[in-house]
């Protein structure tokens, strides 16, 4: 199935690893021309060079990018334009705030993952917006989390701001929809990468258990009983994004083979 990306212009955020990059590669091996930021240019070199080689596309370029920063996500969307000609797709993501229960988290991590959960969406939709208009079309998918359905145990910050994502989503696609602009949300389940690594051995830290047994129990939870690769997720993004999806708006999708039971 021709899923009419190829030569589209991408951007794709915090991709220099973990679902950013599985969705990054899955765009280049359509065909499409990909920008991906992050704050590490030896990772964004590094992952370049793979996506070009797995992909065999070469037009996958990066620019260093700190989510938290409204002058780099400017120079993000102008280096996408003076590249592609203009923004077709914005993938949303960044890394996911700490851990933490409300009695452990002060003013400054509240404040911190707003801005890097919340505030970020913000800057770069405006940005690529007026590009979108002047074709008079475009995809937009915003990067959450299975706590956009259930909240998670001990991730007070991510269940607040992940929410206000769909609440944010949801709005602008009401608005953006007369100029033919498309947005959803995207919530992974346990998709394994390095962050659902890191979340569960604090887990196991904290339950003073073996990281084995945190991961054998939660695949268990899990009714296909595996967690998901992060291909898996790429392509549903891509979906959404691709010329098949005419009509999906303002959604909020779960991939996380049927783990979370909320309606």
């Amino acid at each position: 199935m021709d899923l009419g990306l190829k030569g589209k212009s991408v951007i794709v955020t915090a991709a220099s690893k973990g679902l950013g990059k599985a969705t990054a590669k899955q765009f280049a091996i359509e065909g499409a021309h990909v920008l991906i930021s992050s704050r590490s240019e030896s990772e964004l070199k590094q992952t370049v060079e793979e996506i070009r080689l797995e992909s065999g596309h070469d037009n996958i370029n990066y620019i260093v990018c700190d989510m938290t920063n409204p002058q780099e996500i400017e120079q993000l969307v102008v280096k996408a334009v003076d590249l592609y000609g203009t923004v077709d797709v914005l993938i949303n993501n960044t890394g996911g705030p700490p851990s933490g229960s409300f009695d452990t988290v002060v003013d400054e991590d509240w404040q911190n993952a707003f801005e890097l959960n919340v505030l970020s969406f913000i800057r770069t939709t405006r940005e690529v917006l007026p590009y979108m208009r002047k074709s008079g079309r475009g995809h937009i998918v915003n990067f959450a989390s299975s706590s956009i359905k259930q909240p998670i145990d001990h991730l007070i910050l991510s269940n607040t701001f992940r929410a206000g994502i769909v609440g944010l989503s949801k709005s602008l696609s009401q608005e953006l929809a007369s100029d033919n602009i498309l947005i959803n949300t995207i919530g992974p389940g346990k998709i394994d990468t390095d962050r659902l690594a890191e979340l569960e051995q604090v887990t196991a830290e904290q339950l003073n258990v073996s990281f084995d047994e945190v991961r054998a129990e939660s695949e268990q939870a899990i009714p296909i009983g595996r967690y998901g690769q992060p291909e898996e997720f790429a392509k549903a993004v891509l979906f959404l994004c691709s010329s098949a999806n005419t009509y999906i708006t303002g959604q909020s999708l779960l991939i996380d083979g049927g783990m979370v039971k909320a309606l």
